[in-house]
């Protein structure tokens, strides 16, 4: 008869706690002979082994770190500061009380003082808008559209006469027109290179403006000057040099000037009722042309 079961465990004498601490309990062990496949104990979840007093986990403890963070700045709700000379100066109303003629050409200034900028000319005969606003002896007047300061001395409610006949017929040359055609005292060198109209106006000025003390022509330039096309006479006295500006300018067709420059003011034949307009800083007295008259010609189109 064949042993059974209880007794052929009992001679194996396997205690029943080895086999629970394999994990395998009495019913699911293979005994020889029962299955050919062997069958291995089931994994330990995970949630029984961080469970489990035998299994330890480490956990790295980072340093705490404060956050500093910059603090938020909220625009200021109070007025910019105003600086002392801001809140002292006067504001002017450009308020025009009627128009007035120029009795020369006159210069109009930023500032109510001698040496604040030019950037306009008012012709001689020519009215502008002036205010009642008298400083230092400048008016504030509209030119422009802006507020502008002239010298009110030469400010007038008739019109001036007309100067441009006798300027015209008192040259003390020969020429058309009263200009003269004859060569310079102090010689024609400077005339190497030069066009017939650039000659012209050379000999015209050094016989009706003998304060120029000397004259500029041929240069290597890309402009008139490297053309043989301009000249330039130099020249400090600058109330000569306004009137020799405006003399050239009232015979520019005889005598064949397309541009005439004078400190920091320029004309042009192309827009000659602009009048005189400003030209912008180019760095230096001579560049800006406060030393001389520049006098830009066509060629040979002069009748003089």
């Amino acid at each position: 008869m064949r042993p059974s079961l209880a007794a052929r465990l009992a001679r194996m004498a396997i205690p029943t706690a080895v086999v629970t601490a394999l994990g395998v309990g009495v019913a699911g062990a293979v005994m020889p002979g029962d299955d050919p496949q062997v069958a291995y104990p089931a994994p330990a979840s995970t949630a029984s082994l961080e469970s489990s007093p035998s299994v330890t986990t480490e956990r790295t403890q980072e340093p705490s770190r404060r956050v500093t963070r910059a603090p938020v700045q909220v625009a200021s709700l109070r007025k910019p500061k105003v600086s002392a000379s801001e809140t002292m100066a006067p504001i002017l109303s450009l308020k025009v009380i009627g128009r007035k003629y120029a009795t020369t050409d006159l210069n109009v200034r930023t500032e109510p003082r001698a040496k604040a900028s030019v950037v306009g000319v008012v012709d001689k005969g020519n009215k502008v808008a002036v205010t009642k606003t008298i400083t230092n002896g400048f008016r504030y007047v509209s030119y422009r559209g802006k507020g502008r300061w002239v010298k009110n001395r030469y400010l007038s409610e008739s019109k001036p006469k007309s100067t441009k006949s006798s300027s015209s017929s008192s040259s003390s040359g020969s020429g058309s027109g009263g200009i003269s055609g004859a060569p310079c005292p102090g010689g024609s060198s400077v005339e190497s290179g030069l066009t017939p109209d650039a000659i012209r106006v050379h000999r015209a000025l050094c016989h009706r403006y003998p304060q120029f003390t000397s004259f500029l022509g041929l240069r290597s330039s890309s402009g008139y000057h490297g053309q043989g096309r301009a000249i330039d006479g130099m020249i400090s006295n600058s109330t000569v040099g306004w009137d020799a500006a405006r003399w050239l300018r009232a015979n520019a067709k005889s005598l064949g000037v397309m541009e005439v420059i004078y400190r920091q003011q320029i004309w042009t034949v192309q827009r000659s009722s602009d009048g005189w307009r400003p030209m912008s800083d180019r760095g230096s007295p001579t560049a800006n042309h406060m030393d001389h008259v520049h006098v830009s010609v066509y060629g040979n189109s002069g009748s003089a």
